[in-house]
């Protein structure tokens, strides 16, 4: 079952700002077209008013292209052009090896675990990457609850973040991934240290006792 939207501003909103965070939209007509696809039509005024309100600008693609971006969510709120899907899979598989801590399935409910605070910024990287079998994510501080279409799907999805997370790990820890510790080189001579192998002429030799010099005068 497809998810209905409303004839609300709010609900309309939302799907801009939805939008224009997956596809890189190059004008208003554009996102015009991406409305209407998802049942949505709008005029042109409304379309150009909803951009204003939602703080959207054009930034630099990728691809070069000037495109709409939205501010992004969280602390960062500068604008952030559209992904495509392979850049949105991309950047949750990362996350995965970064901030997932556990995952656990029951039926079709996954529960995901992060650090303190990150729950809602990963559970922003689940909805944006788009996978086929998620119907939804519900975010606390340290807690996802993912919702998968299949009624039995929770435990095929849980899996899937886990391998994510694994393979996030393992790419990051592979040889060439982190520089190696320097060593120290011998070959020039280390200042740093007295070299007590050529004489010191910075301090007068004490006088030798056959030293005729060195005898007193009675």
């Amino acid at each position: 079952m497809t998810a209905r939207v409303p004839a609300t501003k709010a609900a309309r909103q939302h799907l801009v700002g939805d939008l224009l965070a997956r596809h890189p939209v190059r004008s208003q007509g554009e996102l015009a077209a991406l409305l209407a696809e998802a049942g949505m039509s709008v005029t042109q005024t409304t379309l150009s008013r909803d951009l204003v309100e939602l703080d959207a600008v054009k930034v630099r693609h990728e691809s070069g292209a000037l495109v709409y971006a939205v501010p992004g969510e969280g602390g960062d709120r500068r604008p952030q052009p559209g992904q495509d899907s392979a850049a949105a899979q991309s950047r949750l598989a990362r996350l995965c090896g970064e901030l997932l801590v556990s995952a656990e399935a029951s039926a079709n409910l996954v529960v995901l675990r992060t650090p303190p605070g990150a729950a809602q910024f990963f559970a922003s990287a689940v909805d944006h990457a788009d996978m086929s079998t998620v119907l939804g994510t519900i975010a606390g501080d340290d807690t996802v609850l993912v919702i998968t279409r299949q009624p039995d799907g929770g435990a095929t999805v849980g899996a899937r973040f886990l391998r994510l997370a694994e393979q996030a790990a393992s790419s990051h820890d592979a040889p060439g991934g982190a520089p190696a510790p320097s060593r120290p080189d011998h070959s020039r001579p280390d200042h740093s240290r007295p070299d007590h192998s050529r004489p010191d002429h910075s301090r007068p030799a004490a006088p030798s006792p056959s030293d005729p010099t060195s005898q007193e005068i009675p």
